[in-house]
């Protein structure tokens, strides 16, 4: 490192220390330690005799100030060491703007009184603009240290669909971050004795809306952190860089340790020293996140992308965009979503709801589809199957289908949370980041288990329908979830048994290609008799009756026959007989719940 980055990398440390003591000042309600002075306290420089509060609040000055003015030196040096025009100028020039604007929030938080037990709805609003200041200061400070090293500048025009989604990745990181901050707020002014009680006040009509909005938090943080994930893995496989591999890993990993710490805090009901570890959790995430950023965004990393981009050649039309969804695959998928609406419902749901439903549910699977076609492009084109979809023909760039899929995600998304409730929209959230992450990107080439572990995307389905009704998960939702976990590989690996020589051409291991035919129809036996088992679960629940038992016997036996029949003689006409039977099978087992319910 040189001197200057060194001076950097000490301001940001500095700075941050400074930004998890004034989360400890909130915490512990020592807002108010110095009164309604500033920048005295309590109308001296030095306090005589200081209570623990104002000893706490006085020391937030203190050190306040010094950052101040080691980020202005730090400032006065970028200009003074490096030419017009170097991108450390532009980093240092942002973080002397908001080391200001953060004084100048800190004083106003003082000065009117918008500290300790204050619970006026101006409060949590400049505290989330607090917040949001303090991201941004932290993001300037590091990305000087990172132009300071690397002396390339970020390109922000012209990024395409990378640059679109790191943008909104910003943003949703900024609003969690908010998020979090009415939380913490909340939790310090209407402290609750549990996570129950903690819930039923947020659904009594004339609570306070610190409250109401506390419950959200962590279904905010289970969205934007598999939407920030998602984003960091598939930069890193678009532009490869070190630096951005490293910070998607660190990401990956940050995001599951922040998300346990989440659940700690709420099981300890948010002592002080676990909101302190929270946050510095989420300016790791931060941090992770502005360096994946920088690696993308910089020129390196666009030639990465460009290397291997395909560009198009035009003319699409609708149904080539259509066709990026993959209409045939979702039908059924989306059949099971809104039957398990009508399970849920004990009949109609409401139009409405239906309708909003069934066009969320298929934007956010059409979008899953559409990343797919991106990533999988060059073993598109060496499979008969799949020569022809647009991704391959080129009809529509790399660039264009990853747009249009996050057009979609975040339509589908943001329609699912208006029209039903956010933990549907988050549930269809993580069916795409399995179908994605985990299926396309880390199992599908690796290892035959890759339909077993990644086909659980296409089980989510349900559980966002059922959601969308009831607000909730139970049981009976769980247990549709696992009928289609185990009923998945029955499916597909008939169809993979139809099509293996295309497998096996392309190097992707699916079950008939790595371990036989043999192998392959037997473990379709098995998982044809654990998914009829799983379909009789809801009989021992006594959520059905005698429609469902008699349609389930019928539809069950029909499966094992078809299966046993594929297991004497390995042929294509048995494979094809079990595939499309596969797909009716689980239709009207589904329809004989729903109609069970109803009556």
């Amino acid at each position: 490192m040189s001197r200057f980055e060194r001076l950097a990398v000490g301001v940001l440390v500095w700075n941050t220390l400074v930004a998890l003591w004034g989360a400890y000042v909130r915490a512990t309600g020592s807002g108010a330690g110095c009164g309604a002075h500033w920048p005295t306290c309590n109308g001296e420089v030095l306090p005589r005799a200081p209570q623990v509060e104002t000893l706490i609040e006085f020391t937030h000055r203190a050190t306040s100030g010094l950052a101040l003015l080691s980020v202005l030196a730090l400032v006065l040096l970028a200009f003074r060491l490096f030419p017009k025009g170097h991108p450390v100028r532009f980093g240092a020039f942002l973080s002397g703007l908001f080391i200001l604007t953060e004084t100048l929030l800190g004083a106003g938080l003082v000065l009117f009184g918008w500290v300790a037990h204050n619970t006026t709805p101006a409060r949590a609003v400049v505290q989330m603009i607090h917040l949001a200041n303090t991201y941004f200061l932290l993001a300037s400070l590091l990305l000087t240290a990172y132009f300071a090293r690397t002396g390339t500048p970020l390109r922000l025009r012209g990024q395409g669909a990378v640059g679109w989604a790191l943008g909104l990745g910003v943003l949703a990181l900024l609003f969690l971050g908010m998020s979090g901050a009415v939380t913490a707020l909340g939790d310090l002014i209407f402290p609750v004795r549990n996570s129950l009680e903690a819930l039923e006040r947020a659904l009594t009509p004339g609570e306070h809306f610190l409250v109401r909005l506390r419950v959200l938090h962590p279904l905010i943080a289970v969205s934007v952190g598999l939407y920030v994930v998602l984003v960091a893995q598939l930069v890193a496989f678009l532009r490869p860089s070190p630096l951005v591999q490293r910070a998607a890993r660190a990401l990956l990993y940050l995001y599951g340790v922040q998300l346990l710490a989440g659940l700690v805090n709420v099981a300890l009901k948010a002592p002080v020293w676990m909101q302190i570890l929270h946050l510095f959790l989420a300016y790791l995430v931060w941090f992770a996140y502005f360096l994946l950023l920088a690696g993308a965004l910089s020129r390196a990393g666009e030639r990465l992308e460009a290397s291997g981009v395909h560009r198009g050649s035009g003319g699409a039309t609708w149904k080539d965009y259509l066709a990026l969804t993959k209409p045939r695959v979702i039908s059924l998928l989306l059949f099971t979503t809104l039957a398990a609406m009508l399970i849920a419902a004990r009949g109609w749901p409401g139009t409405g709801l239906f309708l909003a439903v069934a066009l969320g549910g298929y934007m956010m699977a059409g979008a899953a589809n559409a990343i797919n076609m991106v990533i999988d492009r060059d073993i598109d084109a060496r499979m008969k199957r799949t020569s022809r979809r647009p991704t391959v023909t080129q009809r529509i760039s790399s660039r264009d289908a990853l747009l249009f899929a996050f057009a979609l995600a975040l339509g589908g998304f943001a329609l699912l949370a208006w029209a039903a409730n956010l933990l549907a929209a988050t549930l269809a959230l993580m069916g795409l980041i399995w179908y994605v992450l985990v299926y396309t990107l880390y199992l599908k080439r690796r290892t035959w288990q890759n339909i077993v572990i990644g086909g659980a995307a296409g089980a989510f389905p349900p559980l966002v329908g059922w959601a969308a009704v009831t607000g909730e998960l139970n049981l009976l939702a769980w247990y549709l979830f696992a009928l289609i976990f185990f009923w998945t590989p029955v499916h597909f690996w008939a169809l993979a048994l139809m099509i293996q020589d295309d497998y096996r051409a392309v190097g992707v291991p699916m079950l008939p290609v790595v371990l036989g035919e043999r192998v392959t129809v037997v473990q379709i036996a098995l998982y044809a008799v654990l998914t009829a088992l799983i379909s009789l679960m809801p009989l021992l629940l006594g959520e059905v009756g005698l429609v469902y038992l008699l349609a389930s016997l019928v539809l069950n036996g029909l499966l094992i026959l078809k299966a046993w029949a594929l297991l004497n003689r390995v042929a294509r006409p048995q494979a094809v007989s079990l595939y499309k039977y596969s797909m009716l099978y689980l239709a009207l087992l589904f329809v004989a719940m729903a109609l069970d319910r109803a009556l």
